[in-house]
């Protein structure tokens, strides 16, 4: 999609087209995505149109220290992982993951596809951790757009958050 309006005309159809997307730290985390904020210009929330196949998971399970987030479910049935805790979700059903929130994603374990719309603040700076698997991302404004540096939790020793 082009930014050429405020207004984007038939999203699903782009979302249909659109190739599916693992995470780089989650085989099973595999997604197709449009984004609804890119699109039309938006700097500073995103806003994506995503769906996830019967079986697969939205993404690793993580916490933002700067980003709040939603999910607002279209369609489909599946569970959101907040810490340890397991819950139900299915089409009209809103969730919403504040700063320093528990550790959240989604899997969609219906027998169809769970599509929804995910967004957030875009901060010029974010951690993001994934505390299932001892990592910690960085996000900042660099020069040439985001920037992402990956490290081992151990890395960040002192300092912490």
């Amino acid at each position: 999609m082009s930014i050429s309006s405020p207004i984007v005309r038939q999203a699903l159809d782009d979302l249909a087209a659109s190739p599916v997307l693992s995470h780089p730290l989650n085989a099973e985390a595999r997604r197709r995505t449009t984004s609804l904020g890119d699109a039309t210009g938006l700097r500073g929330i995103g806003i994506h149109l995503n769906v996830i196949a019967p079986g697969d998971a939205s993404t690793e399970q993580h916490t933002h220290a700067g980003a709040e987030e939603f999910i607002y479910i279209l369609s489909g049935r599946g569970a959101v992982l907040l810490g340890s805790e397991r819950h139900e979700v299915g089409a009209g059903d809103f969730i919403g993951f504040p700063v320093h929130g528990p550790a959240h994603a989604m899997v969609n374990d219906g027998g169809e596809d769970l599509v929804y719309l995910v967004g957030g603040n875009r901060p010029a700076f974010d951690v993001c951790d994934y505390p299932r698997l001892g990592k910690r991302l960085y996000v900042y404004e660099g020069k040439g757009g985001r920037r992402y540096d990956l490290v081992e939790q151990e890395q960040v020793g002192a300092f912490g958050r």
